[in-house]
């Protein structure tokens, strides 16, 4: 547990210095303090630490930090894709730029400054070793998966041939009462408007991390269990906490130019991260008690009359409970939830 929240801090940290690259430190930070507590990810930090969600926003952050065709960004990738099979769809960042690459390659001699363009063999020479690289660091997760299945190939989730590949489940992972992105944590609007903005303001960066997130996204929406079943929002994507702070840094960045003054701009982006963190808390406090159905849609009417008038005051006593008693403190919430998938048993 002290592992993960370091690791995840970590992402965060990194994810910071990224923007930092980009915009203001000040919008940076609060980007950061958002993202951390304003969307899932705290719950897989500090409450669910044996889930890997916390380790692979470490791993993407790190990989679009050290973002080099080197032999250590090969190793990265490996941990990213060792830790997470999900961000595979983040390479798309590598093939984006790949491609803008061998283009720029076969139009190498009519373009300005020809000599420092690489040749078409060099770069598939350092692709071939780049890929050489991350199969051979996957070996782990193949030899495991080898001993356990029957097969390196075999993930232990749903077969692709199964997946909706006809019938995307786009709206739903976004707006789905059913542990939807935005319905649950909407802070990462805004942050999706700012990846879209970054997209504009800097092209040769923001083209292909636009394009991973999207992938991402598409992967996603495929996925026939894409609510994630007990998840905390759409727990999948909390691998990409890295794009959403730098997508809400450039937001806040883009926005401040809206009001009279920087000091306006910063008071009303401060007052947005209170509002964000404090709903955010009260609806992982019924999330995690199980005020709200741990599976499956929930009703927003529900959600929001338990935010106002039961969340304040159950907090103070489960969180002494959860300090001091937690033993009967978690019994009381297994019983709770095993009392809900009785009256709600999932479908076949």
């Amino acid at each position: 547990a002290v592992a993960t929240a370091f690791y995840g801090f970590l992402g965060l940290l990194l994810a910071f210095r990224l923007a930092c690259q980009y915009v203001e430190e000040r919008w940076a930070l609060l980007a950061t303090l958002s993202i951390w507590w304003a969307s899932s990810l705290p719950v897989y930090m500090y409450f669910n630490p044996s889930w890997s969600h916390a380790h692979s926003s470490f791993a993407v952050a790190l990989f679009l930090w050290y973002w080099h065709q080197t032999l250590i960004l090969a190793l990265i990738t490996s941990l990213m894709l060792n830790v997470y099979y999900p961000n595979g769809m983040v390479l798309a960042v590598l093939a984006v730029e790949a491609l803008r690459q061998y283009l720029s390659a076969f139009r190498r001699r009519s373009l300005p400054g020809a000599s420092a363009i690489p040749r078409f063999p060099e770069l598939l020479l350092c692709h071939l070793l780049f890929a050489a690289v991350v199969l051979a660091c996957l070996l782990p997760t193949f030899i495991t998966r080898y001993l356990i299945y029957g097969s390196a190939f075999e993930s232990g989730y749903v077969p692709l041939r199964n997946w909706l590949w006809f019938s995307p489940a786009f709206l739903d992972v976004l707006f789905a009462s059913n542990h939807g992105l935005l319905a649950w944590t909407p802070i990462l609007l805004l942050a999706i408007v700012g990846l879209f903005l970054f997209w504009r303001r800097e092209p040769l960066v923001g083209a292909p991390l636009l394009a991973a997130f999207l992938a991402f996204y598409v992967f996603i929406a495929c996925y026939p269990d894409w609510a994630g079943i007990s998840s905390y929002g759409n727990r999948f994507f909390v691998s990409l906490t890295a794009f959403f702070i730098l997508g809400l840094a450039v937001f806040f960045d883009r926005a401040a130019q809206l009001f009279p003054s920087r000091r306006a701009a910063f008071a009303s982006a401060v007052a947005l991260l209170a509002v964000t963190t404090l709903w955010n808390v009260g609806l992982m406090f019924q999330w995690g008690s199980h005020l709200i159905p741990a599976r499956g849609p929930v009703s927003f009417s529900e959600l929001a009359h338990n935010q106002f008038f039961v969340v304040p005051r159950q907090f103070s006593a489960n969180l002494q409970h959860y300090l001091f008693k937690r033993k009967a403190l978690m019994q009381q919430i297994e019983d709770r939830d095993l009392q809900q998938l009785k009256n709600n048993p999932p479908p076949p």
